[in-house]
């Protein structure tokens, strides 16, 4: 578990090493841009800082479908070079707040650099792992992510940390690869690699299972495209209901 955490580490940071000026990363990281990326942003990533765009290696636009409203706070897990959080600071306004958790110091000096690029003074940076976010319970409005629940190691651990750290009546919107539930885990593995967001994917059954297990309530998952034969990019919501 530790070893496999490592190298998905070791890869992101790679990919924060490799964002220059111009160009894009995703031709060293082994992903494909009409699969994996900022293509999939449209023109959201219009007038975003280059770096964030080139860092971006999602599975989708968690921003566009997430509903985020002016003065809500938002936590990323997996923030990366910081483009959901400039998407994300822009929607909830200078009176929300945005929360990146990332474990790749790489990645969290980008997002600063790219934050600050950006004139964003409402996100905050934190070095920590989504199996253990280091934030208090009821803490969030809204949990984002991009193609990063995927990676995780121990994604019960995950779902119960999201459904911690949201307050009542809080939002999930998020992007993740998924398999159909005719794949064994096997056959995902024999699709991609963990670090390459194929093998780690959850089926639709044991994403939905998974949320609702942690108490979150009306888990929505809607199939985007096609990355591998069977799996699929995803938008996931779920709610945390009112006690």
């Amino acid at each position: 578990m530790t070893d496999l955490r490592e190298t998905v580490r070791l890869r992101y940071a790679e990919a924060a090493r490799s964002v220059g000026g111009a160009g894009d990363c995703c031709s060293s990281c082994g992903c494909e841009a009409d699969q994996f990326g900022s293509a999939l942003y449209g023109s959201d990533a219009a007038d975003l800082p280059v770096a964030a765009v080139a860092a971006s290696l999602g599975c989708g636009n968690p921003t566009a479908v997430a509903d985020l409203r002016s003065g809500e706070t938002v936590l990323d897990l997996g923030s990366g070079g910081g483009i959901d959080l400039l998407l994300s600071a822009r929607r909830v306004g200078p009176t929300g707040r945005v929360i990146g958790v990332d474990m790749t110091d790489e990645m969290l000096d980008l997002a600063r650099r790219t934050c600050a690029e950006a004139g964003v003074t409402n996100v905050e940076l934190i070095k920590g792992y989504i199996e253990d976010l280091p934030l208090p319970a009821a803490s969030v409005d809204v949990v984002i992510s991009n193609c990063v629940i995927n990676l995780s190691v121990d994604k019960p651990r995950v779902f119960a940390e999201i459904a911690r750290v949201l307050r009542q009546g809080g939002r999930v919107g998020v992007s993740d690869v998924v398999s159909e539930d005719r794949l064994t885990q096997t056959q995902r593995a024999e699709r991609g690699s963990h670090v390459g967001c194929i093998a780690g994917a959850l089926s639709l059954s044991e994403y939905r299972n998974g949320l609702a297990a942690a108490g979150l309530v009306d888990v929505d998952i809607v199939l985007t495209h096609e990355v591998a034969d069977g799996m699929h990019g995803a938008i996931i919501r779920a709610v945390k209901p009112m006690t």
